[in-house]
């Protein structure tokens, strides 16, 4: 298939005077055709290469002061650390491997650098682009990441996020949806969901599009943990659901069809697609780091991508260390800027004739997650698209309103008509209210489940999660609103080098983290087996760890890479003798609250 096609494409050559001076240990080389850069390693006179480029958000390396083997390099962007004598990362430890570039010798003594390249898949077919009716092709922005496409006779809507929160409790809508907008999403002919996090996978509006229309067919790419694998827990009955493989056009009449990409940061995760109508491409890259190994179409007629930042907790969740609120605000305004920099560079790269913003219209509302709201500051869609404007002043640039429509035929006109209607005055884009108790209140309902009566599933649990063989020592606190631990709340140990839970640290030298977690979120998420994105990414948590490492291979795993299945609780009930604790929760307790107060002041009616 075209999709597993490779192309192999010389991206540096030197000639024999530069091989001759090229040192022992790391050289940076920059391409005097395009500005790209590359490291070479020389050792022994063996050489290796690779991209200058970070394989976490695309920075770039510089020398690794604290190496004194000359052998790492450091990225600027969030001090990842490569050795280039082996292309595995060291920080984070296990993390990925650097992709290697062929070293091609010359006979006359000069080195080539060889990239081999997947071929570009929307190449299979290709068609020549037809005039556009005014009214053919019109896009509108709903919310966050949702764009309605009326593509000819057929709809189609991009990740419906309308209604309730993500991640748990820590996301909510910033913009109002139109009023329509679940009248819409009904209507649609296909929808296209991106991945599994819950900004684009959004249970409360599949439900309510499910009580109407269970049969409205969903596309998804084939990512190595299935997008919809919470389906049968969240009981929402949807028919349709097609998985379809990565880098294929799927045609839906003659003259639509779509094709999903995969990221190559995180495969098991995010997806892109291009939607083609009559010829004219829309690409949408929703959040992927690297999609499709870098490689996208050029010059699609409209182009749209994530810009915020702020999509994780850090650093706004760790305490302790250098994690200041003066050094978290330096951070944070210099990773915004390097983002911002960033798309602007992939926008200006493509050459789209439009390029929109979006999937970044979220906003912690909820009154405890006030000191998230006022420290993840948020990169603006004005701002970024003014500096595409600057750098690349051929770009048409879209900042969206919800209700907003562009026609693509009024657009890509010469010289241009105005395509874009904006919703009319007086409509409310911003949202001001938010039904926060009726989803707190379910989250808080896991508090007094059965299965907390018993201090073992604490290692049923674990267990169950499967990571082990990792010298890791994690503190697990359960606290209220404010991260105050609470009284009869667990407090515990767990060691991952033996998957053992200790009532002290163990003597041996270990790395260490203390995570406190919101107890209704916490015990939700252990209850149905969910990812802990919904602590993390959704602000539930609050970290400190010694020393102060990122561990790749334990967030990776619990937060993409539990077992499908949930734990089964039916089973461990039967197991433990009922109706009393089998003894108090381990560790130390500090200042707090108890849970039966805690209830009461979340107001949570349980079942």
């Amino acid at each position: 298939a075209g999709s597993i096609s490779l192309l192999q494409h010389t991206v540096l050559s030197l000639d024999s005077e530069a091989v001759f001076s090229l040192k022992d240990g790391i050289n940076f080389k920059k391409s005097p055709d395009d500005g790209k850069c590359y490291i070479i390693y020389k050792e022994n006179g063996e050489l290796k290469a690779c991209k200058n480029q970070c394989k976490h958000q695309g920075g770039l390396f510089i020398k690794d002061i604290e190496d004194l083997d000359g052998r790492t390099v450091q990225c600027t962007k969030h001090y990842w650390k490569l050795n280039v004598s082996t292309m595995q990362y060291v920080n984070p430890p296990d993390s990925f491997t650097q992709d290697e570039l062929d070293v091609v010798m010359t006979d006359e003594g000069g080195l080539q650098l060889v990239e081999v390249i997947v071929w570009d898949p929307w190449l299979a077919d290709p068609q020549d682009p037809q005039e556009l009716q005014e009214g053919e092709v019109t896009v509108t922005y709903l919310t966050h990441a949702c764009m309605e496409l009326q593509l000819g006779g057929k709809k189609m809507i991009f990740d419906p996020w309308l209604t309730g929160p993500a991640f748990a409790r820590g996301w909510w809508l910033l913009h109002e949806p139109p009023a329509d907008s679940m009248e819409r999403l009904c209507m649609a002919d296909l929808i296209y969901i991106s991945h599994m996090h819950s900004d684009h996978l959004s249970y409360p509006t599949l439900k309510s599009l499910s009580a109407t229309r269970p049969d409205v067919p969903i596309y998804v790419g084939d990512t190595s943990r299935p997008v919809f694998w919470m389906l049968e827990k969240r009981q929402v009955k949807l028919t349709n659901i097609n998985v379809v493989p990565f880098g294929i056009w799927q045609n839906i009449d003659e003259h639509l069809r779509f094709m999903i990409l995969k990221d190559e940061v995180h495969p098991e995760l995010d997806t892109c697609i291009i939607v083609e109508y009559k010829g004219h491409m829309i690409l949408n890259t929703v959040d992927c780091t690297r999609p499709n190994y870098g490689r996208l179409p050029h010059n699609v007629d409209l182009m749209m991508s994530d810009f915020a930042g702020g999509a994780s907790g850090f650093p706004m969740t760790f305490s302790g260390g250098k994690y200041t609120e003066s050094w978290k605000a330096d951070f944070i305004k210099n990773e915004r800027k390097k983002l911002m920099n960033y798309k602007t560079q992939l926008v200006k790269s493509l050459q789209p004739k439009i390029y929109c913003p979006f999937a970044g219209y979220f906003v912690e509302a909820h009154p405890s997650d006030r000191y998230i709201k006022e420290t993840n500051t948020k990169n603006k869609a004005e701002e970024l698209n003014a500096l595409i404007k600057k750098s690349a002043p051929g770009i048409t640039t879209w900042t969206p309103k919800p209700g907003a429509v562009l026609d693509l035929a009024l657009a890509l006109m010469s010289p241009s008509r105005k395509a874009i209607t904006d919703p009319p005055s007086g409509t409310n884009i911003y949202k001001d209210s938010w039904d926060f108790d009726l989803y707190v209140d379910e989250l808080n309902r896991a508090i007094t489940a059965e299965m907390f009566k018993h201090k073992s599933w604490i290692q049923f649990y674990y267990i169950w999660a499967g990571f082990k063989n990792y010298n890791l020592v994690v503190r697990v606190i359960e606290t209220d609103e404010d991260f105050i631990p609470i009284a009869n709340g667990y407090n515990y140990l767990v060691d991952f080098m033996d998957l053992s839970f200790p009532t002290q640290r163990p003597t041996r030298e270990h790395p260490y983290e203390e995570i406190k977690n919101r107890i209704g979120v916490m015990r939700h998420v252990v209850k149905n087996g969910l990812l802990w994105d919904d602590l993390y990414i959704g602000f539930q948590n609050r970290l400190s760890r010694e020393p102060d490492v990122y561990h790749h291979q334990f967030w990776n795993h619990f937060q993409t890479e539990l077992p499908v299945t949930g734990p089964d609780w039916d089973l461990f009930l039967q197991q433990v003798p009922s109706y009393q604790r089998s003894a108090e929760p381990q560790g130390i307790q500090t200042e707090s609250v108890s849970a039966s107060t805690f209830l009461e002041k979340a107001d949570c009616t349980v079942s």
